[in-house]
């Protein structure tokens, strides 16, 4: 079992040519809705992946919150840890470029809710837990001290870059960060080295975890205590990128649940999250197991 303690979001996604500066208006040609959030992504990821999934977080008593968790009803995952509240479903809205880059301001509401007794009973002996940033970070460090005595495996996702998490990143199992945000981490965190690859070694050696750094096009890399392990990225052409790092977290949880080797585990983990930038939106994006092993 793979339990999945996140934020719960719908999204607003416009197309635009060209993301905008400070200040400017860009015209748009397309707009639609997705369900998102990078906890109900990443379960979602897992459950088509292979593994029985749980996801713990809240969603509004709004419209909203049928469509945010909707794909996650229809993919069989167990929605029973979810809380209705008083506060709106969270949102992102989110510009996509011509380039498929995009641009995400995202609105938590009911996300913030999330608090440590939402947590307390939400998962049983052994398994893996999945955590993300979109939550108070309070009940993401109670969540890790939970699994730690649960006996499970955690994996901490650090997106979005918070500086105040610093104070927990050593507690998670495996630590997953895109290259921007371990840049930034480990300078609150003041590890030692010139280069990335130094300073993913001296949280190694400062944490004895293991950390894994995507790097877009250029795949994945993980520091582990028994060495270094690289996994180049699919060649593609990139239609929206959007839910990429969230299937690969997803993806990476369902292969440490089945007890795949790591550098096996990140390899296909890096095939679905490449598979989710050729089609639009976050959920809508995400491959199946089928399809990751096709290409595998």
């Amino acid at each position: 079992m793979i339990t999945v303690i996140g934020s719960i979001n719908l999204d607003l996604i416009a197309d635009v040519v060209r993301l905008p500066g400070p200040g400017e208006t860009i015209p748009g040609h397309a707009f639609r809705t997705a369900p998102g959030g990078k906890g109900a992504n990443q379960a979602l990821a897992a459950r088509r992946a292979g593994s029985d999934v749980r996801m713990v977080g809240a969603v509004g008593k709004d419209a909203f919150a049928g469509e945010a968790l909707s794909l996650l009803k229809a993919g069989g995952v167990d929605l029973s840890k979810v809380a209705e509240t008083d506060q709106p479903t969270g949102v992102a809205l989110i510009l996509v470029g011509g380039d498929a880059e995009n641009m995400i301001a995202v609105v938590p509401g009911a996300n913030g809710t999330v608090h440590e007794g939402a947590v307390l009973n939400a998962f049983g002996q052994g398994g893996v837990v999945l955590l993300q940033h979109e939550i108070p970070l309070e009940t993401v460090k109670s969540a890790l001290r939970h699994a730690r005595k649960a006996g499970c495996t955690s994996v901490l996702n650090t997106a979005p870059f918070r500086a105040e998490a610093a104070d927990f990143l050593a507690d998670p199992d495996y630590l997953v960060a895109n290259e921007t945000e371990f840049d930034l981490y480990a300078k609150e965190l003041r590890l030692a080295g010139d280069s990335r690859e130094e300073r993913m070694g001296a949280y190694v050696r400062m944490t004895g975890r293991t950390v894994i750094v995507t790097l877009g096009g250029d795949g994945v890399v993980a520091e582990t205590p028994d060495g270094r392990l690289s996994v180049p990225a699919m060649k593609i052409t990139p239609v929206d990128t959007v839910g990429a790092g969230d299937t690969f977290c997803g993806y990476l949880g369902d292969g440490l649940a089945r007890g795949l080797p790591l550098e096996q585990a990140l390899r296909r983990a890096s095939v679905a999250g490449s598979l989710a930038c050729l089609k639009p939106g976050a959920q809508p994006s995400i491959p199946t197991d089928a399809e990751v092993a096709a290409c595998l």
